[in-house]
């Protein structure tokens, strides 16, 4: 299904995309950042937060570690301000770098087992469906942040693969 080198092309991808929205949300009065705007998440800092979460999340589960903590809906409140989310951000784009620049082949292989407070109950799936979904998720969620952001009248950026810079290829 995939194999380390889409694990490396979207976490770049990834950091390059939030790299722009930290800019946009630390530009905005709090005001902007936090106005409900009727996502799922309530705002736009909501749906960072909540992105940052589940990385987090999805991360310690690919990782065999201790996961963040929380619940889902908690998720939207994890950072006070846009500049507590962005140093959060640039931290957990990093991380994901890492893991990625560090997979073998086969640690994409295999079932992934945890307990899922959204299902309610211990789920296992391949290892590299819940790589993809990780990937998949923040994706989606990015794509809500860019719409409440061109919704406001925020200059926006690219958002396509194809366009991600060659100097965030090796970021």
């Amino acid at each position: 299904m995939i194999g380390p080198d889409y694990c490396r092309m979207l976490a770049r991808y990834g950091a390059w995309q939030n790299a722009w929205l930290r800019d946009r949300l630390e530009a905005m009065p709090a005001e902007a950042a936090t106005r409900d705007r009727g996502a799922f998440f309530g705002s736009l800092l909501g749906t960072a937060n909540h992105v940052l979460w589940a990385d987090r999340v999805w991360l310690a589960r690919l990782e065999g570690a201790e996961g963040p903590g929380g619940t889902i809906r908690e998720s939207a409140q994890l950072c006070p301000s846009a500049a507590d989310w962005g140093a959060a951000r640039a931290e957990m784009d990093a991380r994901l770098i890492v893991w990625a620049d560090g997979l073998e082949p086969t640690e994409v292989e295999g079932d992934l087992t945890w307990w899922s407070g959204a299902a309610g109950r211990e789920v296992r799936r391949p290892r590299a469906l819940c790589i993809v979904h990780m990937f998949n998720h923040a994706t989606q969620h990015r794509g809500q942040m860019h719409a409440m952001l061109t919704a406001s009248g925020v200059d926006t950026e690219d958002t396509d693969l194809f366009l991600m810079p060659e100097d965030w290829h090796r970021h």
